[in-house]
């Protein structure tokens, strides 16, 4: 009796309908809060460390190239990623609790579509941008405009939202909680069979592009291609909580949207000034966005 007591104290549920929701996480205090500083430490980086890109080359007339544009609207993703995405995720992953909903779910999931789809699809127009540069040079200084990018910009994003909208639309996606062995009121979206083919398409174009783009795409294949495979191997995995693996998966997918900005400070002059600039206040002064940021080209 005293074993039936104990057992059911330390048991908690998400809900107050008992034993029909999910189980809630039951750690030491210590233990959440080094988990959720880790987390906000996480997600302050990928919001700061975009908003640095973004500030930098909206400012900067020196960045406003095609190119450049195009690595814009990746940051935008990402900043969304940290802004809209991630703090959800950060609550899921620690309580082990969805407390936001079916509609929030939804919110959450077409969220995470969309910036998921819009980032391979600048990754892509980046790939096409570097390779003409490189091998058609006479066409890309001719063809390659600001008011060209721009207008590709806006066509990734659109297609990106029709793409996300569709998927919910068609049900390109598992809801049943118990053929993916989760408990109900949780939120974890699952491509089915046939849009989890379709959605493996990108990510050859993505293999294509590692050869021009480099680090990024490969940095960015190696964070979110062990999502994409957790999700269509899920349904058929004989596991206690598949959630959990999913959580996990999604953790290093969206690390990818904090790890950018890292990159480009490591290996950009031209961010680690801008930075500087920025973080001194020195980009309110008049002319500020005519200062060089390539000196060596002086």
């Amino acid at each position: 009796m005293a074993l039936e007591l104990q057992t059911i104290d330390t048991v908690q549920y998400c809900f107050e309908a008992g034993n029909v929701s999910c189980l809630k996480e039951i750690r030491p205090t210590v233990v959440y809060v080094v988990l959720y500083i880790f987390s906000a430490a996480v997600v302050m980086l990928t919001i700061w460390g975009n908003l640095f890109v973004m500030i930098s080359i909206f400012h900067f007339k020196q960045l406003h190239t095609p190119t450049n544009l195009l690595v814009l609207s990746l940051a935008v993703a990402d900043f969304l990623v940290g802004a809209t995405v991630m703090p959800f995720t950060v609550i899921r992953s620690i309580e082990k609790c969805w407390y936001f909903g079916n509609v929030g779910c939804t919110i959450h999931s077409i969220c995470f579509l969309v910036l998921t789809a819009v980032s391979i699809g600048s990754l892509v127009l980046i790939a096409i941008d570097r390779y003409f540069a490189v091998c058609h040079p006479f066409f890309y200084s001719a063809k390659v405009t600001i008011p060209v990018t721009c207008i590709f910009i806006a066509i990734s994003w659109i297609v990106s939202l029709f793409y996300s909208l569709s998927i919910l639309y068609f049900k390109g996606y598992i809801d049943d909680a118990k053929e993916l062995n989760i408990c109900p009121g949780d939120c974890a979206f699952v491509f089915n069979t046939i849009w989890g083919r379709m959605f493996n398409l990108p990510k050859k174009s993505e293999t294509k592009a590692a050869k021009t783009l480099g680090i990024v795409v490969v940095v960015f294949i190696l964070c979110w291609v062990p999502y994409y495979i957790s999700t269509f191997l899920v349904p058929y995995m004989n596991v206690d909580d598949p959630s959990v693996i999913l959580q996990a998966f999604s953790w290093v997918a969206y690390c990818n949207s904090s790890m950018n900005p890292i990159i480009y400070a490591l290996f950009y002059p031209w961010f680690q000034k801008s930075v500087k600039l920025i973080i001194t206040f020195k980009i309110c002064s008049p002319g500020s966005s005519l200062i060089n940021l390539f000196p060596e080209s002086n």
